[in-house]
C-alpha cells in the first residue's frame, strides 16, 4: 500500500521520556501516524519538514526542565502553522495552572499523566477533525478569493486564444503536458492554471526550476534521499515527486537535466514509482507532469543532449507560447493591468496612461516578453511622481521604436489618433479583414469601425 493510500493523519507526540513517547505510540499508532521528537528544537524541525495535524506536547522539555517556556515555545510553533496545528499539552496532577496557561495561550486542550488511552483517543480525534475543517475552510476562501485558473491569463490576441482554448481542453485530463516559450512568456503561470483547473486543483502545485539546481543536488531534490545517503544528509528528506503526491509537478527549463536524471525520469512516468537516493524502499506516486523549455527539445534531441524516448513521453500535449511581438494587440491591456498592480503594491493612485507611452510599447520588440513589461511598467509607477505615465522615464531603446513624428503626433490628440490606426490595422490584419470580426475583438460597433476606418484612411 502506498503512503498516499493510508490516508492517516499525523500525530507528533513530544516529551523527553521515551518511555512516555512510546506508550503514547501504542495508544495512537492504529489509527495515525504517529512522530516522535524528544526536545523543542526537534519538534519544531519536524514541524517544518512534515505535515502534521495534532500535537501532544508535555510541557517540561529539555533543557529547562523547571520551566514551561520550552512547552510554550512548541505551542506557538505550531500555532503559526497555516492553518494553525492544534496542541494538547500533558502535564503532571500537579502542575494543572500551567496546562491551564497553555490552553490560554492558544493550546486545544489537556490531559494529565497517568493518562487515559481512551481520553487521549477522544482529544487527538476531535483535534484533527477541528484541523480538516480548517483546512477545508481555507480552500474553500482561497477558491472564493483567488483569482485562480486561466482568468489572470490576460489577452485576447488570436494566437494566445488558441494555447488557451487547447490549454482549457487538456485542463480536465491527466495528460502530460510539455510548454514551450522563450523566457518570461509566462510558462509557470500557465502550468498553474492548468493546474487550477484541473480535478487536481485542491492538490499541491510544485514548481521546480532544473536550470536553478546544483547538477550533484538535482536527483536529491527530485526524488529525495534516506539519512546518510550521503555526506551532510543528516535525515530522511522527501524529493519534490513526493511532495506533489496528489497533485501536479511543474518541471522547468527541463533540458536541463543530466543524462543520469532523465533516465530515472524516464522509468518514473512509465511507473509511477522510485526510490530515494540511498533508499531501497520503492515510492508510488500519483502526479500529474507538466515540463517546460525554452530550447527546442526536437533539436536538442537531434543534437544528442535530451533523450529521444523521453521527450516523447513528455510531448504528449505540447503548448507553445507566443512571444509578445507575436501579440502586439495585446500589449495596450497588459499595460493598463500591471500599472494598476504596481500602483496597489506600491500605495499609488492608478495612473492614466499617455498614447505615447503606449505606442512606443506596442512598437518595442520584447526579448523579455510578458516578464520584461511587468518589470517595466511597476519602474515607471514607482519613478513617476505624475498622475499619468509617460516617456519621461522610458529607456533610450524604446524611444527608438517610436515611428518619425508628424507634427500633429506630437500632440495628444494626434497621437491618440496614431494610437488607434495602429491597433485596427493589427486587428484586421489578424482577422483577415473580418470587419464584424475586428469590431468585435475591439469591442466597438461595426458602424463606428467603418467611421474609424474612413477617418483614419485606414
Amino acid at each position: 500500500m502506498s503512503e498516499r493510500q493510508e490516508k492517516k493523519a499525523t500525530v507528533l507526540v513530544i516529551d523527553d521520556d521515551a518511555g512516555v513517547r512510546r506508550g503514547l505510540y501504542w495508544a495512537l499508532g492504529e489509527l495515525y501516524r504517529v512522530l516522535e521528537a524528544g526536545t523543542r528544537a526537534e519538534a519544531v524541525e519536524i514541524l517544518q519538514r512534515e505535515r502534521v495535524d495534532v500535537v501532544l506536547s508535555d510541557l517540561r522539555l529539555p533543557p529547562m526542565l523547571d520551566e514551561i517556556s520550552e512547552g510554550l515555545a512548541v505551542v506557538e510553533a505550531a500555532r503559526s502553522q497555516r492553518p494553525p496545528v492544534p496542541v494538547i499539552v500533558v502535564t503532571a496532577s500537579e502542575s494543572k495552572q500551567a496546562a491551564l496557561e497553555a490552553v490560554r495561550r492558544g493550546a486545544y486542550g489537556f490531559f494529565e499523566k497517568p493518562f487515559n488511552p481512551e481520553e487521549i483517543l477522544h482529544l487527538v480525534h476531535q483535534a484533527a477533525r477541528l484541523r480538516a475543517l480548517e483546512e477545508e475552510n481555507l480552500r474553500l476562501r482561497k477558491l472564493v478569493s483567488a483569482d485562480t485558473g486561466f482568468s489572470h491569463l490576460l489577452g485576447s490576441s488570436v494566437a494566445l486564444e488558441k494555447i488557451l482554448k487547447q490549454a482549457r481542453a487538456v485542463a480536465a485530463t491527466t495528460a502530460t503536458v510539455l510548454i514551450a516559450g522563450e523566457n518570461g512568456t509566462g510558462k509557470e503561470m500557465l502550468a498553474h492554471a492548468i493546474h487550477e483547473e484541473s480535478t487536481r486543483a485542491t492538490g499541491p502545485f510544485v514548481a521546480v526550476s532544473c536550470a536553478a539546481l546544483p547538477e550533484t543536488l538535482i536527483e536529491s531534490e527530485l526524488f529525495g534521499h534516506e539519512k546518510g545517503a550521503f555526506t551532510n544528509a543528516t535525515q530522511m528528506r522527501k524529493g519534490r515527486f513526493e511532495l506533489a503526491d496528489g497533485g501536479t509537478l511543474f518541471l522547468d527549463e527541463i533540458s536541463e537535466l543530466t543524462a543520469a536524471v532523465q533516465v530515472k525520469l524516464l522509468r518514473v512516468l512509465q511507473e509511477r514509482a522510485f526510490e530515494r537516493v540511498g533508499g531501497t524502499k520503492t515510492i508510488s506516486v500519483d502526479i500529474r507532469l507538466i515540463a517546460a523549455s525554452n530550447r527546442d527539445l526536437e533539436q536538442e534531441v537531434e543534437a544528442g543532449r535530451f533523450r529521444r524516448d523521453l521527450f516523447y513521453r513528455l510531448n504528449v500535449v505540447p503548448l507553445n507560447l507566443p512571444p509578445l511581438r507575436e501579440r502586439q494587440e495585446d500589449i495596450p491591456l497588459l499595460i493598463a493591468h500591471f500599472a494598476a498592480k504596481a500602483a496597489h503594491k506600491h500605495g499609488r493612485n492608478t495612473p492614466e496612461l499617455e498614447p505615447a507611452l503606449i505606442e512606443a510599447l506596442v512598437e518595442y520588440d520584447w526579448p523579455g516578453n510578458v516578464r520584461e513589461l511587468e518589470n517595466l511598467i511597476e519602474r515607471l509607477v514607482v519613478l513617476t511622481s505624475a498622475e499619468m505615465l509617460g516617456l519621461e522615464f522610458l529607456p533610450e531603446k524604446m524611444l527608438r521604436t517610436l515611428p518619425e513624428a508628424t507634427s500633429d503626433e506630437s500632440k495628444l490628440d494626434g497621437a491618440v489618433q496614431s494610437l488607434k490606426r495602429r491597433m485596427i490595422t493589427s486587428v484586421l490584419q489578424t482577422e483577415g479583414g473580418n470587419k464584424v470580426a475586428a469590431a468585435r475583438r475591439l469591442g466597438i460597433s461595426r458602424s463606428y469601425l467603418h467611421r474609424l476606418i474612413n477617418e483614419l484612411n485606414i
